[in-house]
């Protein structure tokens, strides 16, 4: 009883706040929550989603990591109890006063989302494992095969980039390349992963990302690589020496310049991404450019990759056997705008953003 004293509480000052709001234009900028457990892959995704709904109304975005106790977390959902007490110290809070949006990544994330659903909106990402009305809005992979009232499903996962940043990071990148590389053109990126829950590494998987690599140096591109947390060290190493550096360039993890991370530049600057298959994340980015993607194979997958990369062919973002001199065009992957749209519609009828915000 006291904890559902308390959720009402923040939820009343909230509304408070939110009539306040409606009638001053300055005070109509709403507050929204990117929870995610901090990996990056999971934040990126949250983040994606706030920054597009800010880029289209006023509002504020909190990042928020949670942790919980390693001891509960892989009971039962229905054993935790209140999962707000199940927070360790190092967590960031999730106290009131409430956000007027709350959105999610990871199974960390849902029993907090339902908790929220009645103070807030609430938006999961991915598949929750959990009936669709116990949020807002469920926002999973086309391939996961979600359907039902509040799902809205999407071709790859949200991420953060837009046609304004992409060319802004090229040209700081390419400012900022050493200067024995600069203007090399045409330029190709390489995004490496590495092994996963679905998909193995193995000696087969480096040759054959050696390989696709240098036929896109035997096409003409120069390229542009960099590699993941979980690309083995190993084959970092190897890499980094199988090709001279006049025809490709390496990320160090250093700061290039002014540019802490050089991997939306890279994306910018590219006339075709080379990317590992395994990584929904760096697929959808890669798809946002609208530039000729080709896939290299990793041992594994199963049938939602599968059926992820028949989605993506029957968009025209890649073409199974093409070669690296072949061009092709299709309309960029803007999933996340999408989402984004939707959501602002949502708050809209609820009453949180005035109409025509």
């Amino acid at each position: 009883m006291a904890d559902m004293q308390r959720l009402r509480k923040g939820s009343t000052l909230q509304q408070k706040q939110r009539a306040r709001r409606m009638s001053v234009t300055e005070m109509r900028r709403i507050v929204i929550w990117a929870v995610s457990d901090g990996r990056a892959g999971m934040e990126n995704q949250v983040l994606g989603i706030a920054e597009a709904i800010q880029r289209r109304i006023p509002a504020s975005i909190v990042t928020k990591r949670i942790e919980v106790d390693s001891g509960i977390e892989k009971l039962p959902r229905f054993l935790w109890g209140n999962p707000f007490d199940r927070l360790t110290d190092d967590s960031d809070k999730l106290t009131p006063p409430w956000p007027d949006v709350f959105i999610g990544c990871g199974r960390r994330t849902v029993p907090y989302a339902k908790a929220l659903k009645q103070f807030c909106f609430t938006v999961q990402t991915q598949d929750p494992r959990s009936k669709a009305e116990n949020f807002g809005l469920v926002v999973p992979p086309v391939h996961d095969r979600l359907k039902g009232q509040g799902i809205v499903p999407i071709q790859g996962s949200p991420n953060r980039l837009s046609k304004e940043r992409l060319k802004l990071e090229a040209q700081l990148l390419n400012m900022s390349l050493p200067r024995d590389i600069q203007f090399r053109t045409p330029y190709a990126a390489a995004l490496i992963g590495g092994p996963s829950k679905d998909y193995r590494w193995n000696k087969q998987a480096e040759d054959g990302i050696i390989s696709d690599i240098a036929g896109a140096i035997q096409a003409g591109y120069f390229v542009l690589a960099t590699l993941s947390r979980r690309t083995p060290k190993a084959f970092a190493e190897r890499l980094r020496y199988a090709f001279k550096p006049s025809k490709m360039w390496l990320w160090d993890g250093e700061p290039v310049g002014p540019i802490d991370n050089p991997y939306f530049g890279m994306l910018g600057l590219a006339e075709r991404v080379l990317v590992t298959e395994e990584s929904a994340n760096m697929i959808t980015e890669a798809a946002f450019t609208g530039k000729p993607v080709h896939l290299m194979e990793l041992p594994g997958g199963g049938g939602k990759w599968k059926r992820f990369h028949e989605g993506l062919t029957q968009r025209g973002v890649i073409r199974p056997g093409a070669g690296f001199t072949d061009e092709w065009n299709y309309a960029p992957l803007r999933e996340t705008d999408r989402v984004a749209d939707e959501i602002i519609k949502r708050l809209t009828l609820r009453g949180v953003v005035a109409p025509g915000a």
